[in-house]
């Protein structure tokens, strides 16, 4: 009869082989649990969670609010520094700290090698719409397959 704990070794090892490990980690992310984040940033596109850009980023983002990649989106102080604790707070520990933009992300831009024309699909205009082909993306659920 085997040793035991070689039993729960192989065990572990089965175990571990039929759960697969996200090829990116960012197919799953915290949903936007803090309501100001919700409110202020969704109403021009969705909320974007926390865990997908460093906290760099996120400031990066903050400190320039009254040109937002050419809009306004000026927030009165204190609201701007509750969504900037909220979204630094809860930030991914990876990525490109000098890039603000989600889309020009190392992870983001491998997982996104499509043809320049899907973008302009109608039902999908640009690249944060990220509905259009990830359903699940106001709940954190990237995943592609």
């Amino acid at each position: 009869m085997p040793f035991p704990h070689r039993i729960i070794a192989a065990g572990a090892l089965v175990l571990a082989a039929a759960v697969p490990a996200l090829a990116n980690p960012f197919e799953r992310v915290r949903p936007v649990t803090h309501e100001p984040t919700r409110k202020e940033c969704g109403e021009c596109h969705m909320a974007f969670q926390p865990g997908l850009l460093p906290a760099a980023s996120w400031n990066r983002i903050m400190d320039n609010l009254n040109d937002h990649f050419g809009e306004s989106a000026a927030l009165a102080p204190d609201v701007a520094a509750d969504i900037r604790a909220y979204l630094t707070g809860n930030a991914a520990v990876r990525g490109d700290g000098g890039l603000a933009r989600i889309t020009e992300q190392p992870w983001w831009v491998r997982e996104h090698r499509l043809r320049p024309e899907a973008w302009t699909r109608p039902g999908v205009v640009s690249k944060v719409n990220c509905e259009a082909c990830h359903r699940t993306a106001p709940q954190g659920l990237y995943e592609d397959d």
